[in-house]
């Protein structure tokens, strides 16, 4: 059940999920009080979404109509913790792709519920995979950075509200190797004019893409160190979410969630 539509990145995980045999699109989709359409067609399926205020009517009828239902959430930062509460009361395992939100009380709502999840700053498995990098480097070299300032630009379509969550992890790593930066600081590009111009983003990208820039500098500028990832589109979060969705689906029929959160990390190490 992709919720988010019509959301772009939910429709994407929608007509992906419509084109692999391993997944059937559950034809509901969690929306915003605000949306104002009934339906909508994926992949010659028709998806009915559901409000808030009309999903507590329906959710029942869905999960008996589709056994072993797992969300995947792609809605709205503001949405967050309310969606979590809502899969947890119904004992709905999901994947919470959506960034923002209050993330202690999100952990919080999982590790105290029924079923397990999947949550991640970053659904990209080879993103997720370097942030791990860097992970191990800040525990295992702590200050090797004592002294450089770092600056961190982020850029992402118009649309999206929150600070990049990818971002704010690695600035945690970054400031574990020895800087001081508060993530208030990071430079968020939303522009599309600038991501253009300035920038080099794409035209047919500047709707959807990730373009992330951390730079190093020694406090004489004797020493430069920057790290970029840039993303164009959203497949590469889809394939990494996919991925999410069945290994919650091994870890529920073998009956192994013992610990109910879990991270793009465990996807990774786990081989799905």
């Amino acid at each position: 059940m992709i919720n988010g539509l019509p959301g772009n990145v939910a429709r994407i995980m929608a007509e992906s999920a419509c084109q692999d045999e391993r997944f059937t699109l559950v034809p509901f989709s969690l929306t915003g009080e605000e949306i104002t359409l009934g339906q909508v067609s994926v992949d010659q399926t028709n998806v009915t979404l559901l409000k808030p205020s009309e999903r507590e009517d329906k959710i029942n009828e869905i999960l008996a109509s589709y056994p072993g239902c797992i969300c995947v959430d792609y809605t709205h930062p503001s949405a967050v913790n309310d969606n979590a509460k809502f899969y947890v009361a119904h004992k709905i395992p999901f994947v919470m792709g959506t960034t923002g939100g209050a993330r202690q009380e999100l952990e919080h709502t999982v590790k105290n519920g029924p079923m397990p999840a999947v949550i991640a700053p970053n659904m990209a498995k080879q993103i997720v995979g370097l942030q791990a990098m860097l992970e191990y480097g800040a525990s295992t070299f702590p200050g090797l950075f004592e002294g450089f300032t770092l600056q961190v630009k982020e850029s992402h379509q118009q649309g999206k509200a929150d600070t990049s969550g990818t971002a704010k992890a690695l600035v945690a790593c970054f400031n574990q190797l020895g800087t001081d930066f508060d993530i208030s600081d990071i430079e968020k590009v939303r522009d599309p004019k600038t991501q253009k111009e300035d920038l080099g983003v794409p035209e047919q990208y500047v709707g959807g893409h990730g373009w992330h820039t951390y730079t190093l500098k020694a406090p004489d500028g004797s020493a430069l160190f920057e790290l970029t990832h840039n993303i164009n589109g959203r497949q590469i979060y889809v394939a990494g979410t996919l991925d999410a969705v069945v290994f919650l689906k091994n870890r529920i029929e073998t009956n192994a969630f013992e610990q109910k959160l879990f991270t793009m990390i465990d996807v990774l190490t786990t081989g799905k």
